[in-house]
């Protein structure tokens, strides 16, 4: 079977992290199931790599092609038009990515699929392309792109279209398939199919060693994710008020960067928050060995991976109870939910697991249950039962 995976969230040369969630789903497909995969992942166009326009330059300076662990990686580009681009954005993807398609068609990938990953605009894209070229589709809800976008009226429209377009439908959680059969899509195209998680490289280490060498010496939270207002890092920074004798670490980078550093200034906090940056899996694990809890403070999620890359490294969490959060964390030996996503709620939930802290070794064995092996033999009947209806149409 041949596929072509199409999303823009797919990690590149210069954003390596980016969508590495579909990246990892895809890899472990290839390296247990007889598939022949290509990616088409389309970068927004931008004219100049110069660093002096920050963020947006680093469009400019991504290959338009590129091998990662053996995939060829396309990134045609296409236009995003600023206050009007939400709207026209799946018709400007498509456009650009459907003479790609057909190209790639015409050199010989006549794939038998495509599997698409996030509903708006991607998978309305996909929807479009599959239509043009008359080839099945599949397509994997996330996160916001059902949780939050469906809330617009014009892209709820375009996404009940696509889902209707799509023969079969994977969505990352329950919560996020509960959410499209009330949206109207019928239940028996939908299928849960959880992300997992990479226990070879998100595992336990010399955790003493570690905590030397990053100068730790008090009880330690982390907060990983993009610095954006819905990953709720500054609840967990306004939380550490009620905490005086941990420290926090904070990993990722963003928007909300600057406003964070001066409320921790404003806080009195610098000598207890520090900020780390964005950092490559290798070194995160490193990170999540010297924490005693992550802090996941999130207003939505489909499914978070940090929880279970922290858990796999023997490190329990606390997180606020939305979405497919619940589904992870489902044992004490996983950590706590909390109710009230405020920095209170917060504080009381850290509170809460030091007083019944468990052993680091039982929450690693609870993460082991949540390998990619599950997952990826579902993606594998998904796209065996899609071809074989198409192959008899």
């Amino acid at each position: 079977m041949k596929i072509l995976t199409y999303t823009t969230l797919y990690p590149n040369d210069v954003q390596s992290r980016h969508g590495i969630f579909v990246e990892q789903r895809l890899r472990h497909l290839l390296a247990q199931k007889q598939l022949e995969a290509k990616v088409v992942a389309p970068i927004p166009w931008f004219p100049s790599s110069s660093t002096r326009f920050g963020a947006y330059a680093d469009y400019a300076r991504i290959a338009k092609q590129e091998s990662r662990y053996g995939i060829d990686v396309y990134h045609p580009r296409y236009p995003v038009i600023p206050k009007i681009g939400m709207t026209v954005a799946p018709a400007l993807l498509a456009a650009a990515s459907l003479p790609f398609v057909k190209r790639l068609v015409a050199n010989g990938y006549d794939f038998d699929a495509i599997d698409a990953h996030y509903f708006y605009p991607d998978g309305v894209a996909a929807a479009m392309i599959a239509k043009a070229v008359n080839k099945p589709l599949v397509i994997t809800a996330r996160g916001t792109d059902i949780n939050l976008i469906p809330q617009h009226a014009l892209p709820k429209l375009m996404v009940l279209w696509a889902a209707r377009q799509a023969g079969q439908i994977i969505t990352v959680c329950e919560a996020l398939r509960t959410a499209m059969v009330e949206m109207g899509v019928p239940g028996d195209k939908i299928h849960a199919l959880r992300n997992g998680v990479d226990l070879q490289t998100f595992c336990q280490k010399d955790r003493a060693a570690i905590r030397r060498n990053m100068g730790l010496d008090k009880p330690t939270l982390l907060s990983v994710g993009h610095l954006i207002e819905r990953k709720g890092h500054h609840l967990v920074i306004e939380a550490m008020r009620q905490l005086p004798g941990y420290q926090l670490l904070i990993v990722g980078d963003g928007e909300e960067m600057a406003a964070l550093q001066t409320l921790t200034t404003q806080l009195n906090l610098n000598g207890r928050v520090r900020f780390l940056g964005a950092m490559a899996h290798q070194q995160l694990a490193d990170v999540y060995n010297a924490a005693d809890a992550l802090v996941l403070a999130s207003s939505r999620e489909g499914w978070a991976n940090v929880l279970l890359e922290a858990m796999a490294c023997g490190t329990p969490v606390v997180a606020t109870s939305i979405w497919g959060t619940p589904e992870v964390v489902r044992s004490p030996d996983a950590g706590v939910l909390v109710a009230q996503r405020t920095a209170d709620g917060l504080a009381q939930g850290v509170k809460a697991l030091f007083s019944n802290y468990p052993q680091r070794q039982n929450t690693r064995h609870y993460a082991e249950q949540f390998s990619w092996d599950d997952t990826v033999d579902g993606v594998h009947a998904v796209l065996e039962s899609l071809t074989k209806h198409a192959r008899s149409l």
